[in-house]
């Protein structure tokens, strides 16, 4: 999973975000309905920050990462979000934070999900 950080992120949003990800019924049944949990199923989690969901690609030609958290503190809160799910009992694994990284997914079935913490309140 991508994990972008915001600025009013914080732990009880990583903990809202932890329950919703583990406890989502996104994963097919024997007839193809998704009616499966992470847990149900045996998932693994591989966790990488990426800042890009970020992007403010509204003007000019180059992209503002201005309202994504400080690196700082979305370094700490990719750490907590994965220990989390770690504590739930899924095997987890994680990218390193601000690297150059080459990360292969490859998604199963026909769905992708967007989460956001957004209007959460």
């Amino acid at each position: 999973m991508l994990l972008g950080v915001g600025p009013a992120d914080d732990e009880k949003t990583a903990l809202e975000l932890v329950e919703k990800i583990v406890t989502l019924r996104g994963f097919g049944d024997p007839s193809g309905r998704m009616n499966l949990s992470a847990a149900e199923v045996g998932a693994e989690f591989l966790v990488v920050s990426q800042v890009t969901l970020y992007a403010d690609l509204a003007r000019g030609r180059r992209p503002s990462f201005v309202k994504a958290a400080p690196p700082r503190l979305a370094d700490s809160l990719v750490q907590r979000f994965a220990q989390l799910i770690q504590e739930r009992g899924f095997r987890v694994a994680t990218g390193r934070f601000g690297a150059m990284m080459e990360v292969e997914i490859h998604n199963h079935g026909p769905v992708t999900f967007v989460l956001s913490s957004d209007g959460w309140d």
